[in-house]
C-alpha cells in the first residue's frame, strides 16, 4: 500500500461521512468546520506525502462552553396556599400584592391566617409538650416578631404558651396558647400573590385552595430540553440579558423535570425548567423595570483554563480510533494522535506528544 492511500483524506467518502457523525456525537453539538476522512493505515507519525491547504497554529486559551436560551423574567415558581380552616372567606389579598411575616395572608371568619417564615408546612396543632422542627420555627417567628421569655430550642413549654398568648391578643384571636392547625402558613420568606383561587364570601374548608404565591424577588424561568440538563447545575452562575442588553449575574436556584402531556396522538415530552436567581440589589433593581418580559440566558456548561487548542476541523479521525491532527514542519508533514477535550465555539482542547503552543497543524481552506 502507498503512502497515498495509508493518508488520512480531507475529501468526503462514505468511510468520511462515517467520521464526520462520530465526530459530531464527540463534540457535543459543536460544529466541524470542513469534512474529515478516515485513513486506511497507523496514522501515528506516518508522513504526508503533500501538504495541507492551509494550517493555523495550536494556540494556548481558556475555552467556554456556553448556550443561551429563552427565558421568562417573572418571580419563579409559585406555590398554592390551602386553607385547613372551615368557615367563610371574608377578606382575600389582592393578585400582586406582598405579604410579609406575622401579616394576614387571608382571613377566614373574620380571624386571620398570617404567613410566617419557614419551609416546614404546618401539620399539627402545637401544644405545650410538642417537640421538634415544628415547634423551633415557631419560636424562631416568635422571636423576630418581638415576643420575648422563652428559648428557641424546639420544645413547646409553658413559656413558648405565654408567647403565643401575647402574639395571639395582638391578632385578635382566642388566646388559648395553642397555635391551631390552619391558623398559621409558612412559606420561605416573603409573598407576592400571584393568582386568586376562590372569592370573598365563598364558603371554604379544609383542602380548599385559596391563593397562589410566588416570591417577592424577580426571577428567570428557563425551559430546557431533556438532552441540555448538563446545562443546568444548582448553585451554576449563569447570566442574563435584559430587553434593553443590560446584563446582570444570575444563579441557578432550581432544576426540575417536568413532563408535558402530548396532544392528540403524540407522546409526552420531557424537559427541564430551570429558575435562576437574580443575585443582588443591582440585578433586582435593573430587572424591576419589567413587569414580565422575554430574556436571554447564557449558561456555561464547561471552562477549561490555560489549554492547547485548535479549531474543530483539524481534527482527522483514525481508523484504529480516536482523533488526530496532520503536523506541518517546514515542507514536510506528519499525522499525531491527539486526546480531545473540551470542544467550544467551533475550537477543541487537545493534548499529544509534539503538541505545543505555535505548533502549525492542516485545516481545509
Amino acid at each position: 500500500m502507498t503512502a497515498e492511500e495509508s493518508r488520512p483524506r480531507r475529501r468526503a467518502r462514505r468511510g468520511g461521512k462515517i467520521a464526520v457523525a462520530i465526530l459530531a456525537l464527540a463534540v457535543g453539538g459543536a460544529v466541524a468546520a470542513g469534512v474529515l476522512g478516515m485513513g486506511d493505515g497507523t496514522a501515528a507519525d506516518s508522513p504526508a506525502t503533500r501538504l495541507p491547504p492551509k494550517t493555523v497554529p495550536v494556540t494556548r486559551q481558556t475555552l467556554t462552553d456556553t448556550h443561551t436560551a429563552d427565558g421568562a423574567l417573572g418571580y419563579g415558581t409559585t406555590g398554592t396556599a390551602v386553607n385547613r380552616l372551615p368557615g367563610t372567606l371574608t377578606r382575600l389579598p389582592g393578585t400582586g400584592d406582598r405579604v410579609t411575616r406575622g401579616r394576614a395572608l387571608y382571613r377566614v371568619d373574620d380571624k386571620p391566617v398570617v404567613l410566617m417564615y419557614g419551609t416546614l408546612p404546618a401539620y399539627r396543632t402545637m401544644r405545650i409538650g410538642d417537640e421538634g422542627p415544628d415547634v423551633k420555627q415557631l419560636e424562631r417567628n416568635l422571636k423576630a416578631l418581638g415576643y420575648t421569655g422563652f428559648t428557641v430550642d424546639g420544645e413547646y413549654t409553658y413559656s413558648t404558651a405565654e408567647a403565643v398568648r401575647q402574639w395571639q391578643e395582638d391578632r385578635g384571636l382566642q388566646e388559648s396558647g395553642e397555635v391551631e392547625l390552619g391558623r398559621v402558613m409558612f412559606a420561605p420568606g416573603a409573598v407576592r400573590v400571584d393568582s386568586l383561587q376562590a372569592g370573598e364570601g365563598d364558603p371554604t374548608g379544609p383542602g380548599r385552595k385559596v391563593l397562589t404565591y410566588s416570591g417577592t424577588a424577580k426571577a428567570v424561568t428557563v425551559e430546557l430540553g431533556a438532552s441540555e440538563r448538563r446545562l443546568a447545575r444548582k448553585g451554576g452562575k449563569v447570566t442574563v440579558t435584559l430587553p434593553d442588553g443590560t446584563t446582570i449575574g444570575g444563579r441557578v436556584e432550581e432544576v426540575s423535570t417536568v413532563i408535558k402531556p402530548g396532544g392528540q396522538g403524540q407522546s409526552p415530552t420531557t424537559g427541564v425548567e430551570v429558575v435562576v436567581e437574580l443575585r443582588g440589589g443591582k440585578a433586582q433593581k435593573a430587572a424591576a423595570a419589567y413587569v414580565m418580559a422575554s430574556v436571554d440566558v447564557t449558561f456555561t456548561a464547561g471552562r477549561r483554563k490555560d489549554v492547547l487548542t485548535v479549531p474543530v476541523a483539524a481534527l482527522l479521525a483514525l481508523r484504529e480510533g480516536g482523533f488526530g491532527v496532520e503536523v506541518v514542519n517546514g515542507s514536510t508533514s506528519s499525522y499525531v494522535p491527539v486526546t480531545t477535550g473540551l470542544f467550544a465555539a467551533g475550537r477543541v482542547e487537545i493534548s499529544g506528544d509534539g503538541i505545543t503552543e505555535g505548533t502549525a497543524v492542516g485545516v481545509p481552506k
